[in-house]
């Protein structure tokens, strides 16, 4: 049986790892370090960790380059590495470990979205198409060759969460076929473009805010860029609202101000009105914008 270890960090790259584990001999994950979250600060694992655990395998959380490379050498004789949303570089150290170094499962059409938000920033953009790339890992930052690909269309209101999780699917069963035709040298990585190429540069906190003063369509694809996390944020009445999903509506308030359109919530911006069709009001969960309307106490107000 194949000897595969398996490196990732979030929930996208459970398919994959799932996937390989009834399949392959997976002697070791490697995932990132627990990271202090929420409110109290308490130490929160990897998806890919718990995961892991679960199934019986091996974890290593190694805080260096070095201690990657000393990891995958603890288990001798890979075969192979698999790569899903792992979230660093791997060194050319690291992918010389594995007898036939390390194939990566990338959440775009490459050489399109390079880096690390291609989901995020595909949205953002307004494509209508996107995908996933299986490609062997070089050293240069998702320039490695490229072994397989296959397009998806996105859905006009589908946001970043539903499109990840369909592209997680889609990679794990890629991959499964790729890893017998690349070991017996039937598939031949083809050497990646440089035309179109687009960095996917991570979300930044000043990238959330949704401007009023914007056209809707770009602010209801950064709504569907950033849901559920981080969120698009809008100050309503001077309270910061996380926005989930939002539509273009035919009502027009004025830039600026929310009114009450037929008992949902509609945003005036430059161009038209948008619907908040989900928000997430601070210290609660998420909600339809018709049952946000039922909680308030006036029917409109301002918004930044």
């Amino acid at each position: 049986m194949t000897r595969v270890a398996f490196l990732g960090t979030p929930g996208a790259a459970l398919p994959s790892l799932r996937a390989l584990s009834e399949h392959h001999d997976i002697p070791l994950v490697i995932t990132r370090p627990d990271r202090a979250s929420g409110r109290g600060r308490a130490l929160s694992a990897p998806s890919v960790k718990v995961e892991a655990e679960r199934l019986g395998i091996e974890v290593a959380q190694p805080e260096s380059s070095s201690e990657i490379v000393e990891a995958l050498g603890s288990v001798g004789g890979l075969d192979l590495a698999i790569v899903v949303a792992f979230g660093r570089i791997i060194t050319p150290e690291a992918l010389a470990v594995p007898a036939r170094g390390m194939l990566n499962v990338h959440f775009s059409l490459l050489p399109r979205w390079r880096g690390a938000a291609p989901v995020a920033r595909a949205l953002m953009a307004g494509d209508p198409m996107s995908g996933v790339t299986i490609i062997r890992l070089d050293e240069g930052l998702d320039t490695g060759p490229v072994l397989t690909a296959q397009a998806v269309d996105i859905g006009d209101e589908e946001v970043a969460g539903e499109l990840t999780q369909r592209l997680a699917g889609l990679g794990a069963r890629l991959v499964l076929d790729v890893i017998p035709e690349y070991l017996t040298g039937k598939l031949e990585p083809v050497p990646q473009s440089e035309e179109g190429m687009i960095y996917a540069a991570k979300i930044e906190p000043e990238e959330r805010p949704i401007r009023v003063a914007g056209a809707r369509k770009a602010e209801i694809d950064r709504v569907r860029a950033l849901s559920p996390e981080p969120g698009a944020v809008l100050s309503i009445d001077d309270v910061p609202h996380q926005v989930l999903r939002a539509r273009p509506h035919p009502a027009e308030p004025a830039r600026g101000t929310w009114l009450a359109v037929g008992g949902v919530p509609v945003v005036g911006l430059a161009d038209g009105g948008v619907e908040l069709v989900e928000l997430l009001p601070p210290g609660k969960r998420p909600m339809g914008g018709g049952a946000w309307v039922r909680g308030r106490r006036q029917d409109g107000g301002m918004v930044a």
